[in-house]
């Protein structure tokens, strides 16, 4: 059996996934606690951030399905599905981000809020894994 080269923007897309999976249970805004109040968190499971999640669970799909099938080609192996989960993942981030935005920004910050900074990285790492499959040759 030859199995095909994995090739360097599937290997960025799971690495990138990786970095959204870690990015997810960490906190991702956070509220109060100036006064003495314990401060109150949220990940990525409370609101539309669990898109983002499944998303990275996809990616790991995708870039693992080629070799789960076999040798013969698989037709979601391709660059536009790696573009509509990214598209879907970044939308559905941008979109908690700009409720957090409107309830309070200073919870954004990156002492209080790593895991949405770092979530952001890994979806910038996936488009452009995204951008460098688009740019491979097919077999």
């Amino acid at each position: 059996m030859h199995r095909r080269p994995l090739g360097r923007g599937r290997i960025l897309a799971a690495i990138s996934a990786l970095v959204l999976l870690v990015g997810c249970v960490l906190p991702w805004y956070t509220a109060g606690g100036d006064s003495g109040l314990t401060p109150i968190t949220t990940n990525a499971f409370t609101d539309k951030g669990i898109v983002v999640f499944i998303a990275a669970l996809v990616v790991l799909a995708l870039v693992s399905l080629p070799y789960a099938a076999g040798d013969k080609p698989v037709a979601l192996d391709r660059s536009l599905s790696y573009a509509i989960v990214s598209a879907v993942a970044i939308v559905a981030f941008a979109w908690q981000g700009l409720d957090f935005i409107v309830a309070d920004p200073t919870g954004l910050r990156p002492d209080l809020a790593p895991g949405a900074w770092l979530a952001g990285l890994g979806l910038l790492g996936l488009a452009r894994a995204t951008w460098n499959i688009a740019r491979e040759r097919r077999i």
